[in-house]
This record gives C-alpha cells, sequence and structure tokens, in this order.
C-alpha cells in the first residue's frame, strides 16, 4: 500500500504534536480541539496516550496541523463515540402581558 498522497506519511504523531505546541501553545491549542489532554496539566506525554487512543480526537489535531502548514486538507470525518456540541439555547419566548402580573417578566 502506498502513501503517495498522504501528507503525513512519515511524520511522528510526537513531532506533529510538539510542532503545533511550538506554533500555537498550549492554551492556543486547548481553545482549538477542546479536549482535557490540552486544557488540564497539558503534556505531550499525556496528550500522546490520549491520541493513540481516540481516532477522533487525532484526526482533529492531524487536520489542524496540515491547515497549519498549508497542506491538502481530507473531508471531515464522523465518529459515533466522539462527544456532541453543545445545543444552542433557545431564547426564552415573551409572556403575554397578563402573565407578566401574575409572574414577573423572568
Amino acid at each position: 500500500m502506498t502513501q503517495a498522497n498522504n501528507p503525513l506519511h512519515g511524520i511522528k504523531l510526537e513531532d506533529l504534536l510538539t510542532d503545533l505546541v511550538d506554533h500555537y501553545g498550549w492554551e492556543e491549542l486547548g481553545s482549538r480541539i477542546d479536549i482535557r489532554c490540552f486544557n488540564h496539566d497539558p503534556s505531550i506525554k499525556s496528550s500522546l496516550k490520549f491520541l493513540r487512543k481516540t481516532p477522533w480526537a487525532r484526526d482533529k489535531v492531524e487536520y489542524l496541523y496540515l491547515k497549519m502548514n498549508k497542506l491538502p486538507l481530507p473531508a471531515p470525518k464522523t465518529y459515533s463515540d466522539e462527544p456532541a456540541a453543545a445545543k444552542p439555547v433557545k431564547p426564552r419566548k415573551q409572556l403575554p402581558a397578563a402573565n407578566i402580573k401574575i409572574w414577573g417578566d423572568r
């Protein structure tokens, strides 16, 4: 199997992560990819351990690396174990005037 079309071929995950940390820093990296190993007591070692066993997180890190280096980007993938994004909060409807007198304006 050839890796000719894979821009990440030959790049170790540790080198990739080190480049991202050098470029963005842990705080910015954690805001761009919200995973615990980047936001709480971050280290290369703990991040590598998590990324090696969590395909969706690794894909996000690899995608950011490709984007940072202006390399071709793959199509986004979806995973069943990826944490769901927070649902947007719907604004409350204004209560009718009669109810405001009873319940007050929330």
